[in-house]
């Protein structure tokens, strides 16, 4: 089945003709799935460099990262836009189509773009985007997969933070422990603990609000980079202990891996 032959049955009216495409993918700041998981899809793509969506109707697809793979984000109304100088960009006026909300986050589709456009006419490709899934659920942030599985973007740790998720919040509250950071734009590792009330979800809040967390190797970094460069971040548990462990134990520990990582030499630690 092709994407339209779905939307259809819910908006017959919808024609390729109407409809732009947006194939949102990375663009050097922000994973647009992270911004989706987040809850801030709409408000992002709402801000353009150009005046992309001058069209009836929007159809926003995120690029995932199995490979032609696309999440359905949802069927946009566009309504014009107004230029916003101190931004330097265009802010457009869109509503989400209530027609096909059902499939925001749920329909997976498979397309095989050429090139690096990312605003295409629908009517030029409405033969090439195939159904590939339609999930029982909406994609959302999973619950607490368990300390050796945790695997976090920034976005995600970000918007773990920000809705509070209990399984998270709960689990990560419980221990103190050791934690990696790994900064995929460099590869380099930055290796840190938490001890005391809170535990690492104290900590990592910590990171989630200001991107360095306090810690004067990241501060610089982000300093000398911009501060989104802390979006190049992943975070990772090495190492838990209880909460009620001692604050020389868990630093022992967290030398101990500094020293199997090599964060001295080759990463973000300097002690």
């Amino acid at each position: 089945m092709q994407l339209f032959d779905l939307l259809q049955v819910s908006n017959p009216g919808l024609v390729p003709e109407e409809c732009k495409l947006h194939l949102a993918t990375w663009n050097g700041k922000e994973n647009p799935v992270d911004v989706f998981l987040a809850g801030n899809f709409d408000e992002w793509q709402r801000w353009q460099t150009k005046r992309n969506f001058q069209r009836k109707y929007v159809i926003a697809l995120i690029s995932l990262p199995a490979q032609n793979q696309w999440l359905f984000a949802g069927l946009y109304t566009a309504h014009g836009s107004e230029w916003k100088s101190e931004h330097n960009l265009h802010y457009y006026k869109m509503a989400p189509d209530v027609s096909c909300e059902e499939f925001a986050g749920r329909l997976v589709v498979s397309f095989s773009r050429t090139g690096r456009q990312s605003y295409l006419n629908a009517e030029t490709w409405v033969a090439h985007i195939s159904v590939a899934e339609l999930k029982a659920e909406k994609l959302s942030i999973a619950e607490f997969p368990g300390y050796r599985s945790i695997n976090l973007s920034k976005g995600e740790l970000d918007a773990i933070v920000r809705q509070s998720i209990e399984s998270w919040r709960t689990a990560l509250s419980n221990v103190a422990g050791v934690y990696v950071i790994s900064d995929t734009a460099s590869g380099k590792l930055y290796v840190g603990s938490a001890t005391g009330e809170g535990g690492i979800w104290q900590r990592w809040s910590q990171y989630a609000s200001t991107g360095h967390g306090g810690n004067k190797e990241l501060r610089e970094l982000l300093r000398e980079t911009g501060a989104v460069s802390a979006e190049n971040f992943r975070f990772a548990v090495l190492e838990i202990a209880d909460i009620h462990s001692s604050e020389k134990e868990v630093l022992r520990r967290e030398s101990h891996w500094k020293e199997v990582l090599l964060t001295r030499e080759h990463g973000y630690n300097s002690n």
